[in-house]
């Protein structure tokens, strides 16, 4: 659904226009913390410092599955949830 969108981005190099933090947890937020624990804002800059098309998530849940940070290690993340409603808060939601 988002992927069009985040590809289109990713080469234009667009920066957010303002950022919230997170209320309550769901899908995208989930995703988010994931990028973010992995030091990126979110889905266009992974997309755009790696130059990558495509994400890999898990195709039961639509999470991410694994990332690689900045110095080419790899993250790897389960099918299951793993921000906990304490870590919600912390999570940044960029707008575009």
């Amino acid at each position: 659904k988002t992927s069009e969108v985040s590809a289109v981005m990713a080469k234009a190099d667009i920066k957010p226009k303002s950022i919230h933090h997170a209320k309550k947890w769901s899908d995208d937020v989930e995703n988010l913390y994931r990028f973010q624990q992995a030091g990126y804002r979110d889905e266009v800059e992974y997309k755009q410092v790696k130059q990558v098309d495509m994400v890999e998530c898990w195709p039961e849940t639509g999470f991410v599955k694994k990332l690689q940070r900045r110095d080419n290690t790899f993250y790897y993340y389960d099918k299951q949830r793993e921000c906990e409603d304490k870590e919600v808060h912390k999570v940044k939601v960029y707008v575009y």
